[in-house]
């Protein structure tokens, strides 16, 4: 079976910030500074558990704007990132909602970030925002243009939240093989919704099949951890860490830790 490392870590686990709702979202609170200073705290957590990499969501942003977002979204998950990034000292990445890839990466080559989580880089799906169109051959010369090519981009297949019936005859093996084919950095696999883990079938099948990282991107928890680490190469991690196990709560220390702890000792 490949082995790849990412980031110069061996299978990181790489810890989720669901930044607060951001100015001009139905949720937002009205404090900027209190947005910045909460991600910064969280990063502080995740560095002193042993975390081996973060990534930025601004999930708390329903109901999400489909492929575009304001000029104030994407300016303050930039700063978000730096603060992020130069708080921890650790590979940090980003993912704006929903499906805002340009954004993103925008957004990471600014900060020094060092990836962004993508959706809908192959094939169409149809989102909760509506159908979602394939954006790898614009994103991929944008990333040119701007000289961000030291940003990775890891894209999501078969992606959670989502119905994929228009690709009902495209398995998730050539999905990946043709993500990889359009020069994906890395496939991240999901289970069917937030917290729901990916299936284990799945992510050997497309590990077997590709030469490019594959990451969990959800379901992940101190139970099964030692199934999935033999398997993937990354591991996203976002509603574990949290109290309760549900993404909305704060970051918990003691669940971080006892976490990273038990990865740490199954990759010895």
């Amino acid at each position: 079976m490949k082995t790849i490392e990412l980031f110069n870590i061996r299978k990181p686990a790489i810890g989720m910030i669901h930044v607060d709702a951001l100015p001009g979202t139905p949720d937002y609170k009205g404090d900027v500074k209190n947005i910045i200073n909460k991600a910064r705290k969280e990063s502080v957590i995740y560095k002193d558990a042993g975390i081996d990499a973060i990534v930025i969501e601004n999930m708390h942003d329903v109901p999400y704007l489909k492929r575009s977002v304001g000029p104030e979204i994407t300016a303050l998950m930039s700063i978000v990132g730096y603060e992020v990034k130069n708080i921890s000292n650790l590979p940090c990445g980003i993912q704006i909602l929903a499906g805002a890839n340009k954004e993103a990466l925008a957004a990471a080559h600014s900060a020094g970030l060092d990836f962004i989580r993508a959706e809908g880089f192959v094939f169409a799906h149809v989102a909760d925002e509506g159908l979602m169109e394939s954006d790898a051959g614009k994103l991929l010369r944008y990333r040119k243009q701007i000289g961000a090519d030291s940003v990775l981009i890891f894209t999501d297949i078969k992606k959670k939240h989502s119905s994929h019936s228009i690709t009902s005859d495209v398995d998730i093996v050539e999905t990946a093989k043709a993500a990889e084919f359009l020069l994906s950095d890395g496939i991240i696999i999901t289970g069917k919704a937030t917290g729901e883990e990916a299936d284990i079938d799945e992510v050997k099948k497309v590990k077997e099949a590709v030469n490019i990282p594959v990451l969990i991107g959800s379901g992940v928890t101190i139970d099964n951890i030692e199934m999935f680490l033999p398997v993937a190469d990354a591991f996203i991690i976002g509603s574990y860490f949290k109290q309760g196990g549900f993404w909305k709560n704060e970051v918990d220390s003691d669940r971080v830790t006892t976490l990273v702890k038990k990865i740490k000792s199954l990759k010895r």
